[in-house]
């Protein structure tokens, strides 16, 4: 069953195809198109067809619709109905700041302005009983009054819907009547936390319209033979309807495609510990694998929280398209702001700005004819000419300011691969370094050196891994319930009752979106925290789950508390369907092994300051067992990694790069 993946990324769309067992991954990259995105997936298709490869059965894809919306607030007009009394929970939030330090800071506009906030009657209270009913008469005058404003979509969030949602129901179906996109708060987050349930729902609500008519443009040029699923921010995979209907479980959706492939490749090669580096054309996105995959509900986007479960990232805003800039105090600064696929760096032959991909290619570590396999031509003359303008007007030589670009970009990737593991009491030297995405070759050594790491993996393709990684996704959806419940009166039946209802519902959701019974797995895990603290952690479910809390907590936090009274907060479920999944090419033979990798000649590069002297080798014609030392440059059609002075590389059986650091 032929298949294919596809990452949508801000300079390049990656198409990755796989026809079932036995034949091997066909990929191509194609510029992104950012005013339509679905005309480089479709330029992308075009490329497989004329190679003689049969239509896909289905699309696997890794969208940044919703995200770039929220980014760049370009979301439809969204109207709030809530409980009376809680018109402005999302303009009063939580009271904290972002950045305690900046005296300057505002915080991003509402989603929803007031006039657009509606209170609706009717009141459940805390224990699920009702206080107020709401009339069918009330419903519809509401209903009426949103439709009167001219709001594309509505987000319905009413106090304690999560315990009784038919309240959220009666009004969804009173403004579908009129036409309008809406999002019910207990089918996106039934839990409680009114502000955070608030605004993931008004996010969802921003968002879907757009990501619905996307998809269903996208499906209609895909043809009725290829069906269309989408990856979630948690590492599942989504049909394009669902999809279209619950858009914010898509923020994150392709670096989630990039950590799942991650997964794939631990599984192989037995390392469980890996800190994931995905450096593309706007940003870098890192994760800590610990044995799984690190999940969080403790997301921020754009300033608005969103708490549904993602794969715990960190993102910065440095790329190889991200823009190097002077402040007004002179200082050097590299992104957030990006040069995108248009008109991209200065390099690319249309963009005016100096980026990191410029800065790489002045220094020699990219090379231009074998740029996306020699099918596109760099221009390294513009690169130049602006590096040394710039360079000249701060009285700096090229060479120093390429330097100084790279090095801030990499203070920028190092600070968030600390923030995913230091801060979190991990040791990344204790890790291995697993990088991908066009841009991470060229920074990995350098980044893992500042980290004390010992070791870099830079996997086969790896410009295209997070679109590889849509390939092993399982369906998967995410149900939760608040209960709320001191652990004396969490009793095993109760919570056995609770979490059979919570099975239920992913089982039909699953057949819904096309699963065999026998293809479900469901996991079972509960937030839990001592009594009075605000926040809580996630345990998987067990027979002895209090030890298993405390246990995690000292693990986390550095000290347990065995006498103090715990609270099991919420129960969580992921229902899981499996997928076919491709089978990663290795070669245990290990021809290359005790053989030097076949030299394609030398590179003059820049390295502290330095010319030096820089093999160059072809990654196509490196086998497993070949080995040579840094430095050097290894060029392929979707990526270049960089080995400097006093690093080793080796190339084991699965392809991969394997970099002995030095550190």
């Amino acid at each position: 069953m032929p298949v294919v993946g596809v990452d949508t990324g801000g300079t390049f769309t990656d198409v990755i195809w796989y026809g079932g067992e036995g034949t091997r991954f066909v990929t191509a990259k194609v510029p992104s198109t950012p005013d339509d995105p679905a005309q480089a997936i479709f330029a992308g298709l075009e490329r497989l067809k004329i190679m003689g490869l049969p239509v896909p059965d289905r699309v696997v894809h890794g969208s940044t619709v919703a995200t770039n919306a929220i980014l760049e607030g370009k979301g439809v007009k969204t109207a709030l109905v809530t409980t009376a009394g809680f018109r402005d929970v999302l303009a009063i939030g939580r009271q904290n700041r972002a950045d305690l330090y900046d005296p300057a800071y505002r915080r991003p506009p509402c989603l929803v302005p007031e006039a657009l906030r509606f209170e609706a009657p009717g009141r459940i209270l805390a224990d699920g009983s009702r206080r107020e009913a709401v009339s069918p008469e009330a419903a519809r005058d509401i209903a009426d009054r949103v439709a009167a404003t001219g709001a594309e979509s509505v987000a319905v969030s009413l106090l304690f819907s999560f315990l009784d949602p038919a309240d959220e129901l009666l009004f969804g179906r009173e403004l579908s009547a009129r036409g309008l996109h809406v999002s019910l708060s207990h089918e996106i987050m039934r839990e409680f936390r009114e502000f955070e349930r608030t605004s993931t729902t008004a996010v969802n609500a921003t968002v879907s319209p757009l990501m619905a008519s996307y998809l269903s443009r996208l499906e209609k040029g895909l043809g009725a033979g290829t069906g269309l699923c989408v990856m979630q921010s948690s590492g599942g995979i989504l049909t394009a309807k669902t999809a279209g209907r619950q858009s914010v479980r898509t923020i994150l959706s392709g670096p989630a495609g990039g950590v799942t492939a991650a997964m794939a490749l631990a599984r192989e090669t037995g390392l469980s510990r890996l800190i994931t580096f995905d450096m593309g054309g706007t940003s870098t996105d890192v994760a800590l694998l610990d044995g799984a995959l690190g999940m969080t509900t403790e997301t921020v986007v754009a300033g608005y929280p969103v708490t549904i479960p993602m794969i715990d990232m960190h993102t910065v805003g440095a790329g190889g398209g991200s823009l190097a800039a002077f402040d007004a105090a002179g200082a050097l600064t590299v992104g957030p702001h990006s040069a995108g696929a248009d008109p991209g760096p200065a390099c690319y032959g249309r963009g005016e700005g100096l980026t990191v991909t410029d800065a790489n290619l002045f220094l020699g570590r990219i090379v231009p004819e074998c740029f996306l396999g020699g099918r596109m031509s760099l221009f390294p003359q513009r690169a130049e000419k602006r590096l040394a303008a710039m360079a000249a007007a701060r009285g700096m030589t090229g060479e120093e300011l390429a330097e100084g670009i790279v090095a801030v970009a990499e203070a920028a990737m190092e600070r968030a691969i600390r923030v995913i593991s230091v801060e979190r009491g991990h040791d990344p030297a204790e890790f291995t370094l697993l990088c991908f995405g066009g841009a991470g070759g060229l920074h990995a050594v350098s980044l893992a050196r500042s980290l004390g790491i010992s070791r870099v993996i830079v996997p086969p393709q790896p410009g295209l891994f997070s679109a590889l990684g849509m390939l092993f996704a399982d369906i998967a959806r995410d149900f939760s319930a608040t209960v709320m419940l001191d652990q004396d009166q969490a009793a095993a039946d109760l919570l056995e009752a609770r979490f059979v209802e919570l099975s239920a519902c992913g089982m039909r959701e699953l057949e819904m979106e096309g699963v065999a019974p026998g293809d479900v797995a469901l996991f079972r895990a509960v937030d839990m925290r001592y009594r009075g603290q605000s926040f809580e952690l996630t345990v998987p479910y067990g027979p002895d789950l209090i030890a298993a809390f405390h246990s995690l907590h000292e693990k986390t936090y550095g000290y347990k508390t065995p006498g103090r009274p715990v609270q099991l907060v919420t129960l969580r479920l992921r229902a899981t369907g499996r997928t076919a999944k491709p089978g990663l090419p290795r070669d245990d033979a290990l021809p290359g092994l005790g053989q030097e990798a076949p030299c394609d000649g030398s590179r003059r590069l820049i390295h502290q300051g330095r010319p030096v002297s820089a093999g160059f080798y072809v990654r196509e014609r490196l086998l497993p067992g070949h080995a040579c030392a840094g430095p050097a440059v290894v060029a392929e059609d979707s990526a270049t990694t960089y080995v400097p002075p006093g690093a080793a590389l080796r190339v084991d059986a699965l392809g991969s790069l394997v970099i002995d650091t030095g550190a």
